[in-house]
């Protein structure tokens, strides 16, 4: 028999653990988009150097588990001397994971912005950083947004490995509370709904401002 007698009491819990997660969410996403546009920036540039630089770190990152990266900077670094407490680790690997595949993503749409636009940017005398922010990028970003929005809800749905570094987040939240009501069932069923109405509702939110910011004008 199914037994939901304890949500009512849950939804509070339940509410924290998704607001951690949300939160660790938004930070990663600004921070490695950002970073993604740079390191497809630096993978373009005339620098030999940073091209490989780059590139060491995007193989290294996308060809190593997720969960390998959050111990070796929870558990790893403090042999170094680095210490550092759980969210910002967590945040910190959900950052260079995202940004290894998300330069990718990134160079990908660069390149398919044909090679005339920036030339003809050049050619009105606009300095190498104008053309790439104000011509290239936006057009690149119509490219690569399925692709990018559909790596943002993968590391929605990969944040749930924080929980093994104690970070409260949404499935942190559902161990405690399936050890303290010993209906794992119930419990892991609401929480995959939670996951599933964040992914979904991520996913539209991001298709609006997209619509709304990316491809106005279209």
């Amino acid at each position: 028999m199914l037994d939901f007698s304890w949500l009512p009491d849950a939804l509070t819990v339940l509410a924290s653990g998704v607001a951690t997660t949300m939160g660790l969410i938004v930070v990663v996403t600004v921070l490695g988009t950002v970073l993604s546009i740079a390191g497809a920036a630096a993978r373009r540039s005339r620098s030999k150097g940073l091209r490989r630089a780059v590139g060491a770190y995007v193989e290294l990152v996308r060809n190593t588990p997720f969960l390998v990266q959050l111990f070796f900077i929870f558990f790893g670094l403090p042999g170094l001397g680095i210490r550092l407490n759980a969210v910002t680790a967590a945040i910190l690997a959900m950052t260079l994971n995202m940004t290894a595949y998300g330069i990718e993503v990134v160079r990908a749409g660069l390149e398919a912005v044909p090679k005339g636009q920036g030339e003809g940017g050049a050619a009105l005398g606009l300095s190498r950083t104008r053309v790439f922010l104000s011509v290239v990028l936006p057009q690149a970003l119509r490219v690569i947004f399925p692709a990018l929005s559909s790596q943002i809800i993968i590391i929605l749905l990969e944040s749930a490995v924080v929980s093994q570094i104690a970070v409260r987040d949404l499935t942190y939240e559902a161990d405690l509370l399936q050890s303290r009501t010993f209906r794992p069932f119930e419990t892991y069923l609401v929480v995959t709904g939670l996951y599933l109405g964040l992914a979904t509702a991520m996913r539209r939110g991001m298709e609006a401002g997209a619509h709304r910011w990316i491809f106005r004008g279209r």
